[in-house]
C-alpha cells in the first residue's frame, strides 16, 4: 500500500468541510445572486449533488474496500478500460486544484498584496502544501483538526458583530418569483458539492470505519448550513448589491465597525482564506499525486510531489487570462465539467458495478 497512515472519522469530515466552504464562500454569494436575487440563501439548500456524490463513494468503498474511485474502475470496466478511466480522476483534480490556486493566488494579489507577482503567491502555496502532503494523509488530517476551530471563530467574528445591522426587508419577499430561481441558483454551487466524491479516495485511510458515514454527513450538513448563513449574512447587509461584488463577503469584513475602534477587519477573512485554502489544496493536491502513483503502479508517491507541484503551479496560470474570465467559467463550463466527471462519470460506475454485483450472486 503505498499510504500506510490513518486518519479519524472526525479528521475525514474536517478536512472535507475545509476542502469545500473556503473557496464557496469567497466567490459564491455573489454568482449565486445573479440566478436567485434574494433567495440565494436558500440556493445550497437544493444543491444535492453532494448527496448524490456521497452515496456513490459510499457504496462503492462498500463494493471494493481498501480501493478508491480511481483505483475501482479497472475491477468495475476491466483492465484497459478502467485505466483510462482511472487516468481521469488525477489529471481532473490537477486541473481543479488549479483553479483553487489561482482563486487563492487572484484573490491576494488583488486585496492585499497588490504589487507582488501572482506566481510568486501561488507558488509559495503551493510548496507549503507540497511539504505538508510529503508528510502523508495524517499530517494533513492533523492541519485540518488545527485549523477548523480556528476557522469557525473568524467566522463568527466576522458574523457576529454586523448582527445589528441586517435588515430582514432585503430577503423579502422569500420565493417571490416561485422556487425556480434559487434553484437555478444551486445550479452554481454544484461547482462545489461535487467535490464531496473525494471522500472516496480518503475513506480508505479512516481508522474507525464504522463512524465515517455518519462524520461525513455530519460535515455535509455543516457545509449546507455555513453557506446558508454566509449568504444570508451577505444579503441582509448588502441587499440588491451583493452581485456587484466580486468578494461579497469581504465586504462584511470591511464593514465591521465596533466602537470606532474594531474597524476594517479584513485581516479576519485574509485568515479564513489562508487557513481554509491551505487544506483544500493540501487535499486536492494529496488526491492527485495519490491518483497519480497509484495509476503508475509506484510504491512511493512522495517522489512525484514536487515535479506536481510545479505542474500544478503551471495549471494555476494556464486555467484562465484574468479573474474575470476565472469567475464566469466557474460559473459555466467549470461546473458542467465538474458535474460531469465528479458525479455522472461516477453514478455510471457504481450503477455498473451493481449490476455486475446482481449478475454474479
Amino acid at each position: 500500500m503505498i499510504e500506510k497512515g490513518e486518519i479519524s472519522a472526525s479528521q475525514l469530515g474536517k478536512m472535507m468541510y475545509l476542502a469545500i466552504i473556503p473557496t464557496a464562500i469567497l466567490t459564491s454569494p455573489s454568482i449565486t445572486f445573479k440566478l436567485a436575487k434574494q433567495d440565494l440563501w436558500i440556493s445550497p439548500i437544493w444543491a444535492l449533488s453532494g448527496l448524490i456524490a456521497v452515496y456513490v463513494a459510499l457504496r462503492l468503498h462498500n463494493m471494493y474496500p481498501g480501493q478508491n474511485i480511481a483505483q475501482a474502475c479497472e475491477r468495475i470496466l476491466g483492465r484497459f478500460p478502467g485505466k483510462m478511466m482511472g487516468f481521469i480522476f488525477p489529471f481532473f483534480y490537477l486541473y481543479v486544484n488549479g483553479i483553487v490556486v489561482r482563486e487563492y493566488g487572484e484573490f491576494v494579489v488583488g486585496t492585499f498584496l497588490l504589487n507582488t507577482p501572482l506566481i510568486v503567491v501561488s507558488g509559495s502555496m503551493v510548496l507549503v502544501c507540497a511539504i505538508a502532503v510529503r508528510g502523508g494523509v495524517e499530517i494533513v488530517g492533523r492541519y485540518a483538526d488545527l485549523f477548523l476551530p480556528a476557522f469557525i471563530t473568524l467566522f463568527l467574528l466576522i458574523i457576529v458583530p454586523i448582527l445589528p445591522d441586517l435588515r430582514v426587508s432585503n430577503m423579502l419577499p422569500v420565493m417571490g418569483e416561485g422556487i425556480m430561481p434559487s434553484i437555478a441558483g444551486s445550479f452554481v454551487l454544484q461547482t462545489w458539492f461535487s467535490e464531496w466524491i473525494t471522500t472516496s479516495f480518503l475513506l480508505p485511510f479512516v481508522a474507525d470505519q464504522k463512524k465515517a458515514t455518519k462524520s461525513i454527513l455530519i460535515s455535509l450538513l455543516a457545509v449546507i448550513l455555513t453557506l446558508v448563513v454566509s449568504n444570508l449574512a451577505t444579503l441582509l447587509l448588502l441587499g440588491e448589491i451583493t452581485g456587484n461584488f466580486t468578494y461579497p463577503f469581504l465586504i462584511l469584513a470591511r464593514y465591521i465597525n465596533l466602537a470606532d475602534f474594531f474597524t476594517h477587519l479584513e485581516a479576519l477573512f485574509m485568515a479564513i482564506w489562508v487557513l481554509g485554502a491551505f487544506v483544500k489544496i493540501c487535499v486536492f493536491f494529496y488526491v492527485t499525486v495519490l491518483g497519480a502513483a497509484q495509476w503508475m503502479n509506484l510504491s512511493d508517491y512522495r517522489p512525484i510531489v514536487f515535479p506536481l507541484g510545479f505542474i500544478l503551479t503551471l495549471f494555476s496560470i494556464w486555467v484562465a487570462p484574468n479573474l474575470q474570465e476565472l469567475t464566469h467559467a466557474i460559473s459555466t463550463s467549470v461546473t458542467f465539467s465538474m458535474l460531469t466527471v465528479l458525479v455522472v462519470i461516477p453514478v455510471l460506475l457504481f450503477s455498473i458495478a451493481w449490476v455486475q454485483k446482481q449478475f454474479t450472486r
